[in-house]
């Protein structure tokens, strides 16, 4: 930005910080903003139009960081996007606006214009970018942590491991299953595993696949499979699909299936009277 722009921007700092106030208040009422408190609205406006024209003092853009460092705050605190985008339009409306009105004639010219324009575009393309990387590395996370906790094979007794399924089994979580089921069976020496369903929503010709393949990959590694927890809306669904399922045994709930697991280990639950 040449610097004669700059001094112009900076003589009529208040006046644009004032009327973008205004401006901005009109986007109160969006849904995306309601769970925010009329202060703290106020407070971030203020502060943000502050960063803004702190840009505005260095030729060379070093007063960037304040801003990415506001719009890192934003994210943690779940701002929406649009606040930025929004703000950052009428920041440049304003601006334009209120420079035309001045006796200045090149603020009336094309070529400022396109200073002004260049100005908000890279500010607008550093915070999108910002948000953008911040937001897929937010995901990126918790699709890992998803992953680590989504299909966990667990030793209950000696030789005998059970998985509990929670949530939507696609292709690519099937393929983490097979891998942890197998692991988890050499490494725990699992004889007899369990696989819970009870967590699965719905179990469709797809998950029935990937369940069949998973006990078929148990069988190999000379371990036996039981699938538990199948309720009787996924039994109707199981019965009307045609889904053969009589390659492995099934029970109704875990607490049957460790029943049948400790028989096949050579074992049982027995009562002690006191």
């Amino acid at each position: 930005m040449k610097p004669f722009i700059r001094d112009i921007i900076l003589e009529h700092k208040i006046e644009i910080m004032e009327e973008w106030q205004k401006e901005i208040n009109k986007f109160r009422t969006d849904d995306s903003l309601q769970n925010i408190t009329d202060t703290m609205y106020e407070n971030t406006n203020r502060e943000f139009v502050n960063k803004l024209i702190l840009t505005v003092q260095t030729e060379d853009g070093g007063d960037h960081d304040e801003l990415i460092q506001f719009a890192e705050r934003l994210i943690q605190l779940g701002w929406p996007l649009n606040y930025i985008t929004r703000g950052l339009q009428e920041f440049r409306k304003i601006t334009i606006e209120t420079l035309s009105e001045t006796s200045d004639n090149y603020c009336k010219s094309i070529e400022f214009f396109q200073e002004i324009e260049d100005w908000i575009d890279g500010i607008v393309n550093l915070l999108v970018n910002q948000y953008s990387g911040s937001w897929e590395n937010t995901v990126f996370l918790q699709k890992m942590a998803l992953k680590e906790l989504s299909a966990p094979l667990i030793p209950v007794f000696d030789n005998i491991s059970v998985m509990p399924l929670i949530g939507t089994i696609d292709t690519e979580r099937a393929k983490l299953i097979m891998e942890n089921l197998l692991d988890g069976v050499i490494e725990h020496r699992s004889q007899v595993v369990l696989i819970d369903i009870t967590g699965v929503p719905v179990v469709d010709t797809m998950v029935a696949h990937h369940i069949i393949q998973a006990s078929e990959a148990v069988r190999l590694v000379g371990a036996k499979c039981i699938l538990v927890g199948i309720r009787p809306e996924i039994a109707q669904t199981i019965v009307n699909l045609g889904i053969d399922l009589g390659k492995f045994p099934t029970k109704s709930t875990l607490k049957k299936g460790i029943e049948s697991a400790l028989e096949l280990t050579k074992r049982q639950i027995v009562e002690i009277e006191q």
